[in-house]
C-alpha cells in the first residue's frame, strides 16, 4: 500500500528552495494527509509504480485553491517533477499538465502558438464534476501499459497515452491547504510489480 494510513514513510519530500522542514507541510491525523499549500512542493512514493489504479479522495481545507496528483514521474527535481500531472485546480479537475518536459501523444500546440508552454495542457473533457469546498472528491487514474484515464467523481475527464511506462506517483503543496484520505493503489490483472 503507497499509504500505510498512519505515517508518511513510504513518501519522500520536495520543499521548494528547502525552505522549510517537510513535517511543517506534510502531515497525518486520524488517516488523513494534509498538505499545507507553501511553499511549493510534492510528496512522492519511493518506489515507481507501472499498470495500476490510483484512487483517492481530497478535498479543500477553507477556501478553494490548487494542487495536483502527480504519476509517471521520471525524475524528481525541485519544485516540479519530470512528469504527469492530473490537475486539482478548483474547476479543473481533471486536466492533464506535462511537467519539465514530459510528453503525451495526444498534446499539440494550441492554434497559433508556435513555442511549447513551459506547461503543457491536454484539457479535460467534460464540465466540472467537483463537489464544493469541504466536500470529499474521489479521483481515479488508470495507468495501463502507457494508456491514461482519468475520473474525478466518477466521470471520465480525461484520457491519454504514454511512452513512458511507470513512475513514481506524487501530492502537490500549491496553493492552500488541502487534505488526502483513502489512497489505494490497484495492481491491474497481468501487470508486473516494479
Amino acid at each position: 500500500s503507497i499509504f500505510n494510513g498512519e505515517d508518511l514513510s513510504n513518501w519522500q519530500f520536495i520543499i521548494e528552495e528547502n525552505a522549510v522542514p517537510a513535517e511543517e507541510v506534510y502531515s497525518v491525523s486520524d488517516g488523513i494527509i494534509t498538505v499545507k499549500g507553501e511553499p511549493l512542493g510534492y510528496m512522492y512514493t519511493r518506489e515507481k509504480y507501472r499498470n495500476y489504479t490510483l484512487e483517492l479522495e481530497y478535498r479543500w481545507v477553507g477556501e478553494e485553491s490548487n494542487s495536483g496528483i502527480f504519476f509517471l514521474i521520471e525524475e524528481p527535481a525541485n519544485p516540479f517533477p519530470k512528469g504527469i500531472e492530473c490537475q486539482l485546480m478548483a474547476g479543473k479537475a481533471g486536466d492533464l499538465v506535462l511537467l519539465n518536459g514530459a510528453d503525451l501523444k495526444e498534446y499539440s500546440l494550441p492554434e497559433g502558438v508556435t513555442e511549447r508552454p513551459a506547461f503543457p495542457v491536454i484539457p479535460k473533457k467534460e464540465p466540472s464534476s467537483e463537489q464544493p469546498v469541504g466536500d470529499w472528491n474521489k479521483v481515479s487514474i488508470t495507468v495501463n501499459d502507457g494508456a491514461i484515464s482519468v475520473r474525478v467523481n466518477d466521470l471520465l475527464q480525461n484520457s491519454a497515452t504514454s511512452e513512458v511506462k511507470e513512475g513514481h506517483i506524487g501530492l502537490q503543496s500549491e496553493g492552500k491547504a488541502i487534505q488526502f484520505r483513502n489512497l489505494v493503489l490497484h495492481p491491474l490483472k497481468d501487470s508486473e510489480q516494479p
